[in-house]
């Protein structure tokens, strides 16, 4: 059964601002994003804003096609995604706590996230999880119009998604230009490290 446009309408409004309440908000990856822009300017930091945008579209397929009942009926697997999330993100924090100043003559600098690094990211992100099970619980049609109302709602998801998380790689590079010396970027990047590190304790609780 093709999904009329009252129903596409009343479907896509909400995905759109779920979408976007989700997306623009504080997080994992907005915090690291930010840090990103600073550190390595926007253009650096565009895998690591695709890489996440396709890793959530990937993940909430995954969802769809069932893997987010695992979580339903092995509730402990939650748990685990938990443990593996915060130990991989105090580790990227670690990074970004001792990551030094920027220096365009420096051939060993650190590097930004890759593609695939920020893609993977998004499977142990937990927020990541929550908004992927929530979107495709809540906002898909049953029946015939399933497979229709998924597309729609991951399409709904990339689209609003990306453009969300640039402001805060761009907002990163606007302090960025405000960091004048090492000192004001050992300081930045050791409060960006504890603010990523924090984000642990929303995983947890």
């Amino acid at each position: 059964m093709a999904i009329s446009h009252v129903e596409l309408i009343s479907l896509m409004i909400p995905v759109l601002l779920f979408s976007f309440s989700m997306s623009v908000t504080p997080g994992p990856n907005n915090v690291m994003l930010t840090a990103s822009g600073a550190n390595f300017g926007f253009r650096r930091s565009i895998p690591h804003m695709l890489g996440i945008t396709v890793g959530v579209m990937l993940l909430m397929s995954s969802v769809a096609l069932g893997l987010g009942v695992l979580f339903e009926k092995w509730p402990v697997m939650m748990l685990v995604l938990k443990v593996v999330g915060s130990a991989y993100l105090i580790w990227l924090a670690w990074k970004i706590y001792h990551s030094p100043a920027p220096d365009l003559h420096q051939h060993h600098q650190t590097k930004p996230l890759t593609f695939v690094e920020a893609a993977i990211f998004q499977f142990v992100n937990p927020k990541a999880w929550m908004m992927a099970i929530s979107a495709v619980a809540s906002f898909t049609l049953s029946g015939d119009a399933f497979f229709v109302s998924v597309v729609l709602v991951i399409v709904a998801m990339a689209i609003v998604n990306l453009p969300s998380i640039a402001l805060w790689a761009s907002f990163g590079v606007l302090l960025g230009r405000i960091l004048k010396s090492p000192i004001h970027w050992r300081y930045f990047n050791r409060i960006m490290g504890g603010l990523t590190a924090s984000c642990v304790v929303m995983i947890l609780i």
